[in-house]
């Protein structure tokens, strides 16, 4: 390397050394004479003063500053030969007009062709004759006063004169209702209010074949009335979510009165990511019947409860899982009894292969609030005369897998066991005139016509299965069936109740014509018969039996349409109730129409 020589300032023609190097050398060396010298002299004197000689080494590493760096150049200059200069190019385009025709058109936006829009109608009516002189009237009309109030009336009429092969005694009903509703939506909560009535009449027709001379003193018409107003409530951001009340009055011809009011308030809290619903029912039923069954002393009843069920529902990517219990507080007004009761209410559900395989299970367990209405509402031939109280159901424990086979075909088995105390059953009444009279002063269902209920320690173990097709939303079928095992406490059997129930339906649309179907079957039934002194009495078999029913449809237009149906195909004469046949086959023809009110 060069040396690099700067001139100095006294402008003399000396000249110092610029080259690092050399530079540190001297730098260096200049400092190790003046240490050897500075050590020379101090042990020089040292030994002057007496002093011992000692030896210090002070070593210190060499630490560069930025003066010591010299920076390279990024870009070296160049002073050869072989570099050229850049040459400037001038570019030149040559151009050449070409002739065109062609003229763009100007754009215009593809437009979608809207479908016609269906129109609806608020109301609706529809009328059907029959033989066994039937009548059927349907009628539904929706106001809307505004986007957020509706008012809705419902009305239909169901009535027969009867007319049943063998049966003596006056066998026609009539079934009667007429329900208002009106409903406001706002932003935070939905109400509404409703309100109802009923009209039902109905006959104790089913006479044992030992009293059919004494049909001519007998007046077997029953008629109920019922009477019912209530309210439903629901927030949309708010603990209280809601709930429903409403009151009932229930009547009938033998001065029976009944009395039912139920409240069902619902709350949510959060807990965490999940929420905690709790659901609360406050249930009073109270009536009287005019008598016993055996003795003219009125029978009174009155029972109320209160039920809370919290529970919790936990979801996971392929398990739900619903955690709860419900406790439940009954006082017997009459009685003055007070009794506690606790229920679980767990379930579980975990998808297997989702969509297709789906097994659940789970206990749950519930007070069931019993009431006259509910007992005529399902078997009409009951006598004003029964005792009613709850059904204690502790558990009901239940285990099955549901899904699909194939995309459009669905499946469902299940079985479960329950267990209730005080469950009622519906038992054939024994002929009784009462003490001291005649024939000519008993009641009209005392004839051995009517059924009573007689409350019992049952447990049942079921067996459910069902399929589902739904190849087009046209098109729908399905069968299903229940196997059921009784074991009672009491009682010598579980009276009227089945051992097996199946059903199958279907339902196809094509064009203007809708057809549909619906078989069943209810499986055999036992029933107990008194005699009329007391002394005897026999347990009666009912056979099983088929019902089959059909129904066709017509659309004529947007507004009319007619139908037809058939129920009873096979025309059977089986019995539903021990000694209450059932009408033949039934032809009802009609037609609907749809408008605006």
């Amino acid at each position: 390397m060069k040396p690099i020589l700067m001139k100095t300032d006294d402008k003399t023609s000396r000249y110092t050394m610029r080259n690092p190097i050399i530079l540190s050398v001297l730098l260096v060396l200049t400092a190790s004479f003046s240490a050897i010298a500075q050590e020379k002299e101090t042990d020089e004197k040292e030994e002057e003063e007496g002093i011992g000689t000692e030896v210090v080494d002070v070593v210190k590493s060499y630490t560069p500053t930025i003066s010591d760096a010299n920076k390279i150049q990024e870009k070296p200059s160049l002073n050869d030969s072989i570099t050229t200069t850049k040459k400037n190019i001038d570019y030149t385009i040559f151009s050449v007009p070409v002739a065109s025709t062609f003229t763009p058109s100007k754009g215009k936006a593809t437009t979608l062709k809207k479908a016609a829009r269906e129109q609806l109608y608020n109301s609706y009516l529809s009328l059907g004759l029959g033989n066994y002189n039937t009548a059927l009237v349907d009628f539904y009309t929706s106001r809307d006063f505004n986007r957020d109030e509706t008012f809705d009336v419902l009305f239909n009429h169901h009535s027969s004169q009867g007319d049943i092969d063998g049966v003596v005694l006056d066998n026609n009903f009539f079934d009667t209702a007429l329900e208002l509703h009106y409903r406001q939506r706002n932003r935070y909560m939905n109400w509404g209010v409703f309100g109802g009535i009923q009209h039902q009449i109905y006959n104790w027709y089913g006479l044992p074949p030992d009293r059919v001379d004494e049909a001519d003193n007998i007046d077997e018409r029953q008629n109920y009335f019922t009477g019912v107003v209530g309210g439903d409530l629901e927030f949309e951001d708010s603990y209280f979510k809601g709930g429903r009340i409403y009151y009932r009055f229930f009547n009938d011809r033998f001065k029976t009165g009944e009395n039912r009011a139920v409240m069902t308030p619902k709350f949510q809290f959060p807990a965490g990511e999940e929420m905690i619903n709790i659901d609360l029912i406050l249930d009073y039923v109270g009536g009287n019947f005019d008598r016993f069954y055996t003795n003219e002393d009125q029978l009174d009843y009155s029972n109320a409860l209160v039920g809370v069920t919290p529970g919790i529902q936990i979801l996971g990517d392929d398990v739900t899982v619903n955690l709860g219990a419900s406790v439940f507080y009954n006082h017997d007004l009459e009685s003055s009894n007070n009794d506690v009761f606790f229920y679980p209410d767990v379930s579980v559900s975990y998808d297997i292969v989702n969509e297709y395989v789906t097994a659940y299970g789970g206990v749950d367990g519930q007070l069931k609030q019993n009431s006259f209405y509910d007992f005529a509402q399902e078997n009409p031939y009951i006598s004003p005369t029964v005792e009613i109280m709850p059904t204690d159901q502790q558990y009901n424990a239940y285990v099955g897998v549901k899904g699909r086979f194939l995309p459009k075909v669905g499946y469902n088995l299940k079985g479960s066991y329950i267990n209730e105390n005080h469950k009622p059953l519906y038992r054939s009444n024994s002929f009784y005139t009462g003490p001291d009279s005649g024939v000519n002063n008993a009641e009209g269902y005392a004839y051995g016509n009517s059924f009573g209920v007689i409350y019992d320690d049952v447990t049942t173990i079921s067996v459910f299965g069902e399929v589902t097709v739904d190849l087009e939303d046209d098109f729908s079928l399905g069968v299903n069936a229940e196997f059921f095992d009784y074991n009672t406490e009491d009682q010598a059997e579980a009276w009227n109740l089945p051992i097996v129930k199946s059903s199958l339906f279907f339902d196809y649309q094509i064009a203007k014509w809708s057809v549909g179907a619906n078989v069943f079957y209810v499986g055999q039934r036992e029933d107990h018969i008194d005699s009329p002194s007391f002394l005897e009495s026999r347990i009666v078999n009912l056979e099983g039996y088929f019902d089959i029913n059909a129904n066709l449809g017509y659309e004529i237009n947007k507004q009319w349409s007619a139908f037809i149906r058939a129920n009873n195909i096979g025309n059977s004469q089986y019995e539903r109730m021990v000694y209450y046949p059932v009408q033949g086959v039934q032809i009802m023809a009609g037609a609907a129409f749809k408008f605006d009110l």
